[in-house]
């Protein structure tokens, strides 16, 4: 294992002003932190912080990112906390190995939705710091040189998910040799058999070409030395990924490949890239179609360099790149090379942005990734994104757009915009009238030809190739659909309101949603227009609804002292009530009914009611009111029986400081230290914890049902917020009548009375 100055002297060679201090702190926090756990290899667990610390000073990173490197595991794996790091090392450092740090997985999510989120975390502290994408990939390439310690059913899972992820993010990111290593390693543990035979034959290539490879090598640096060019010549081998790839791709056999073997030709200005560029054409003859420029269009990795191909000395065929010594370090570093890095402002993220092409294609692509609509898309779009090959087209006003291989002109058209998608109804390739499933080419102009009031076709996200298209066509589908779907409720419903001779008032309308268990008027348009709520269902509730009304007419309260008809009741001090509308006849007769007075019980239902709630009253047969939030779901067992509905409104006067009683509940996560971490979220948010139930949904899950005592609704919103934001804790909400009975009703409950001061 690294030593402690070994890492240090590492980090002062090629940055002699680092922050020992920083580095000690760091590597002697780990080490205490991590202590004795070891990994699968047995290896003390320390030593993975290390070699990934390792990894990333080979790249020349400033110290932070070291420092990190030592710290990244230690929120996920060990007792230390973020306010821990931020205090010790501070919060810059802190956000990074957050950022690092996957979320914890729990027993409602599966791992293919655990993967999701740990992806959509990574990928937004990336767009944040992009020294989180060059630890996470410096972890992941330690990871993978280790793989065989790993038990066999695991090494399968990691191998594919670096495959679709994590290479092809560094190859993204202009890293081809941090690529072609994890890429070289994934293909070793996913097919053993491919790999061996293939880095059979390039031994031997390498062995029984060594001859030819040198002469090659040196006939290219003295003919360029002799038309002036001070060249640096090298060769290479293709990695075996590549290759096998290349096979699958064409189809044919190992030995009808011809260009394992490539040479690299580095000058020192992009006008001695075109003058090789030239001698070498002048000398040697060109093999058509196998010329790229990717110096005058860089790809979106910042990769920059000429590609040729030429039959060159002993009758060889050999693939040229010529590029500078600074196209060099990008090819092989990638955005781990970019300037900014040397200059120690890593952290202004919008000039790196503004410079570095690779990095600003990453944020754009994290701002469509994240739109998706569900786990599984988000992955399936991050895996799209990352790995095609691309194409580079052009607008009519010479907007260079990339895309995926294979892309179409629907593809081309939301890259533009989504509006520009969502419109589209045709396309010119090249000044021609194309198919929109016509595959575009790298060069393609492309014009879109639009009709504002189109709707994109369901079967066009078959034909897309993007994740942010496919997105884009699947929501404006389904908007369409609900649009669809609201229009024919808004005639079924007047249809039924016809036959009934009904009518029905925009309040009545509502509430006819409400006995509908729909949130409203539109949501429960678009059910009838798809079926799901029946013409039949709609003219029984709405009947119903008009005989209640007809019922609870024949129910009075008596004028209060106001015009409006609130009026007190002794037992209610903290509430005016009114009869819905400001009825105030038959009073006598009401009074007979229910033996109304003024000294009528007024109780608050089990679930509370806190300032800042809509409340509504009812009034029982037995000449008892209870007070309930509007939203309460044991309003629904009254709307079919003979009670008064009264309207409730606050009457703090003098109350303004009084504290109120509400229940709450929550699922949570069962560990030590959980219900701790519930008390410390409502502590901190001045709230009072009078009682507490929890019951066991599984071995490890428990359902907590709390009563709380708040100012008012303010408060309670915040303490609801504060725990949804608690990790280990979901389904957090205001709890429904029959959990809040089991604060003081539920018998062979565990139940515990905290002391209302703690």
């Amino acid at each position: 294992m690294m030593r402690q100055y070994e890492l240090v002297e590492r980090v002062l060679a090629y940055n002699p002003k680092a922050d020992e201090a920083l580095l000690n702190k760091a590597y002697v926090y780990g080490m205490q932190k991590h202590g004795s756990q070891t990994r699968a290899s047995g290896d003390p667990y320390f030593a993975h912080p290390l070699e990934v610390a390792a990894i990333l000073t080979e790249l020349k990173l400033d110290d932070a990112t070291i420092a990190v490197a030592l710290l990244h595991d230690t929120l996920e794996d060990t007792d230390a906390t973020r306010a821990e790091i931020d205090e010790m090392f501070g919060t810059e450092i802190g956000q990074i190995v957050d950022g690092l740090t996957k979320i914890e997985r729990l027993n409602l999510m599966s791992r293919e939705e655990a993967q999701a989120e740990n992806l959509r975390k990574l990928l937004l502290a990336i767009s944040q710091d992009v020294r989180v994408l060059l630890v996470k990939l410096a972890d992941r390439l330690h990871n993978m040189r280790t793989l065989e310690f790993m038990p066999m059913h695991k090494r399968g899972r990691i191998a594919q998910e670096t495959m679709d992820i994590y290479a092809p993010l560094a190859g993204r990111m202009g890293m081809q040799d941090m690529r072609s290593e994890l890429e070289d390693l994934s293909f070793k543990s996913l097919h053993p058999e491919h790999y061996a035979a293939i880095t059979g034959r390039l031994a031997a290539m390498e062995q029984s070409h060594r001859e030819i490879i040198t002469e090659i090598r040196t006939e290219l640096e003295n003919y360029l030395s002799e038309k002036g060019i001070k060249a640096e010549v090298s060769s290479r081998l293709k990695s075996a990924w590549s290759i096998f790839s290349k096979i699958e791709r064409k189809a044919i056999a190992l030995e009808q490949l011809s260009d394992m073997i490539g040479f690299r030709v580095i000058v020192d200005t992009i006008d001695e890239c075109y003058h090789t560029l030239g001698v070498v054409h002048t000398k040697w003859k060109v093999v058509p179609g196998r010329f790229k420029d990717y110096i005058s269009v860089p790809k979106h990795n910042d990769y920059r360099s000429i590609h040729t191909t030429i039959v060159g000395p002993s009758r060889e065929r050999v693939e040229l790149q010529i590029r500078t010594h600074e196209m060099h370090a990008i090819a092989e570093y990638g955005i781990a090379a970019h300037a900014l890095y040397k200059e120690a402002i890593s952290g202004d993220m919008g000039r790196l942005e503004a410079e570095s092409q690779a990095y600003n294609w990453l944020r754009t692509t994290i701002a469509h990734l994240t739109q998706g609509d569900n786990p599984e898309e988000f992955v399936e779009h991050t895996k799209l994104e990352l790995f095609q090959d691309q194409v580079f087209c052009f607008t009519p006003r010479g907007r260079l757009i990339a895309l995926p291989r294979g892309a179409t002109p629907i593809d081309f058209a939301y890259a533009v915009h989504t509006d520009v998608g969502d419109s589209c109804v045709g396309c010119k390739i090249n000044g021609a009238v194309m198919p929109l499933i016509t595959q575009l080419h790298s060069g393609d102009e492309v014009e879109i030809m639009r009709d504002p009031d189109h709707v994109p076709p369901p079967n066009w996200e078959n034909i897309a190739v993007t994740g942010k298209a496919r997105s884009a066509i699947r929501r404006a589908v389904r908007i369409g659909a609900q649009q669809r779907a609201h229009s024919l409720g808004e005639q079924v419903l007047m249809a039924v309101l016809e036959r009934e001779n009904l009518t029905l008032t925009d309040e009545d309308v509502a509430a006819l949603a409400a006995r509908l268990d729909q949130p409203g008027r539109k949501e429960m348009l678009v059910e009838v227009g798809e079926g799901t709520i029946t013409a039949e269902d709609l003219s029984r509730e709405a009947a119903a609804l008009k005989g209640k009304r007809r019922r609870k007419s024949k129910l009075s309260l008596p004028v209060g002292d106001n015009a409006e008809g609130w009026f007190s009741l002794r037992q209610g001090e903290l509430f005016k009530f009114r009869m819905p509308g400001g009825q105030h006849s038959s009073v006598k007769r009401f009074a007979a009914l229910v033996g109304f007075d003024f000294n009528m019980p007024v109780s608050v239902s089990r679930e509370g009611v806190v300032p800042g709630d809509r409340l509504v009253g009812i009034l029982h047969q037995s000449g008892t009111m209870t007070v309930y939030p509007i939203d309460s779901d044991a309003l629904a067992h009254y709307h079919d029986q003979d009670v008064g509905w009264i309207d409730v409104r606050w009457d703090l006067a003098g109350n303004t400081d009084r504290l109120h009683k509400v229940a709450i509940s929550m699922h949570s996560a069962n560990r030590p230290g959980a219900l701790a971490q519930i008390s410390s979220a409502i502590a901190a948010c001045d709230a009072n914890i009078s009682n507490l139930v929890m019951r066991a949904l599984a071995n490890d899950f428990h359902e907590l049902i709390f009563e709380l005592e708040v100012r008012d609704l303010a408060q309670l919103t915040d303490v609801l917020a504060t725990l949804k934001r608690t990790p280990g804790l979901t389904k957090v909400q205001r709890a429904t009548v029959l959990q809040a009975s089991a604060i003081t009703g539920m018998e062979g409950v565990f139940e515990t009375k905290l002391d209302t001061e703690q």
